[in-house]
């Protein structure tokens, strides 16, 4: 596996400053969170970008996962609007729009995979409906980024349409055919799911595409540093060891980008201590 980190973590720093962070201190991996400041989709001026990102990605020897939860790309005004489950069909080709254009990124930049996950439904919808609209948009990425060879990891959300393991598996159901995987976040496990997080990596193992890490308490979605909260660690990093896991372990704590450089250092040497 490689230790990597999330540039959502790093909104005062632009990306390319980000990455130079993140090698100086030994990851080997980057979540490349889509955002304004970061290989804007929309900007006219992204396939340079892209070409700089190439560049620095082999300089580094980092690979690389693309990330789609940014806050107010999409709409100034309300965080991580519009989504797969939004009540209007316009709102939800935005969303689909978007990941289209993320997997062309992951394409060009030869990345793991597209992470991106359902969204909160708003409305009075009831889930059947909810996991239509969900359904249908999933439907269409597949369809865009099996022929690209993007591969698209799915992530269970606390208060999310899906947020569980059982929630992900209503939605394969539903999905015919290949190509849909996950992004495991090794805190949400711990928040909402019953049993020791290494049974669900071993479980759910040939379809894990990329893996967000943080602390979290039982019960509580807020990512903490490590240590403040109750995940223990070193089983979670072995269950991946024995499993032969090989991609990015990406450390992720968007609200610590006041505190970035601080953060990363810390994070990396506990994880490596585990």
């Amino acid at each position: 596996m490689r230790l990597g980190y999330n540039t959502n973590g790093l909104t005062g720093h632009r990306w390319e400053q980000g990455l130079e962070l993140m090698s100086e201190i030994g990851y080997r991996s980057i979540a490349l969170t889509i955002d304004h400041h970061c290989l804007n989709p929309y900007a006219d001026n992204l396939a340079s970008e892209l070409e700089r990102a190439r560049h620095l990605l082999a300089q580094y020897g980092m690979i690389s996962c693309i990330e789609t939860g940014a806050r107010f790309l999409l709409d100034p005004r309300h965080k991580h609007e519009p989504t797969l489950v939004s009540p209007l069909s316009g709102q939800r080709a935005i969303r689909v729009d978007f990941l289209k254009r993320c997997v062309d990124i992951a394409k060009s930049l030869g990345s793991d995979a597209v992470s991106f996950w359902a969204g909160t439904v708003r409305d009075d919808a009831s889930r059947q409906e909810a996991y239509d609209r969900l359904t249908a948009g999933v439907r269409e990425l597949l369809e865009y980024a099996q022929p690209r060879d993007v591969r698209l990891a799915f992530e269970p959300e606390p208060g999310m349409l899906v947020e569980t393991f059982d929630d992900y598996q209503e939605l394969l159901s539903r999905v015919e055919g290949p190509g849909l995987g996950l992004c495991v976040d090794v805190g949400h496990v711990h928040c909402l799911e019953p049993r020791p997080i290494a049974e669900y990596l071993a479980e759910w193992h040939d379809r894990i595409y990329t893996i967000h890490i943080e602390d979290m308490q039982r019960g509580v979605h807020d990512h903490l540093r490590f240590g403040h909260g109750t995940i223990d660690f070193p089983p979670v990093l072995q269950a991946l060891r024995d499993l032969g896991y090989e991609g990015g372990v990406n450390v992720e704590l968007s609200r610590h980008s006041h505190m970035a450089p601080e953060v990363m250092i810390e994070s990396f040497e506990f994880l490596n201590r585990c």
